[in-house]
């Protein structure tokens, strides 16, 4: 085992599960997260939102990412999770997930720039993250919400 200072400088990544892929997002991100309280239906939205909920008294607009990333779509289970997303501006956005794994520490050297994956990846795809035992898909939420 290396030793911390070799490996260089961390960041804590929050893994998720969607559709059998373990993704991660920068765990500063990431404000709560939720058991999925009842969602109200938004006439007319985007595909991608399935709705609003109310979080201590604030309308949160909730994202289904598994339509977000055209994957196969699943019902909630006793696992569903949303994510509460802080992305900078005055309101949280809900990040609709199958589950919730743990918070990586990934050193510098564990992550790979998404051109490891070869080809053209969208502006979402942050990199790869190889911590020991596992494949992390990074994502950048800016540009995955910008463009809901």
């Amino acid at each position: 085992m290396r030793r911390a200072g070799e490996l260089g400088r961390r960041t804590e990544y929050l893994a998720f599960v969607l559709a059998g892929e373990t993704y991660a997002v920068p765990i500063g991100f990431i404000a709560e997260i939720l058991k999925p309280p009842p969602i109200t239906e938004i006439p007319r939205a985007p595909r991608t939102v399935i709705g609003v909920v109310s979080v201590r008294g604030r309308l949160v607009t909730v994202i289904d990412l598994r339509r977000r990333f055209r994957l196969h779509e699943s019902g909630f289970d006793r696992k569903t999770r949303i994510l509460l997303a802080d992305v900078g501006t005055d309101e949280h956005i809900g990040l609709l997930v199958d589950e919730v794994l743990q918070v990586y520490r990934l050193a510098d050297s564990e992550v790979e720039p998404a051109a490891a994956l070869g080809g053209d990846q969208p502006a979402h795809i942050a990199g790869i993250g190889r911590p020991e035992g596992a494949l992390l898909i990074l994502l950048d939420l800016k540009p995955l919400l910008e463009t809901i």
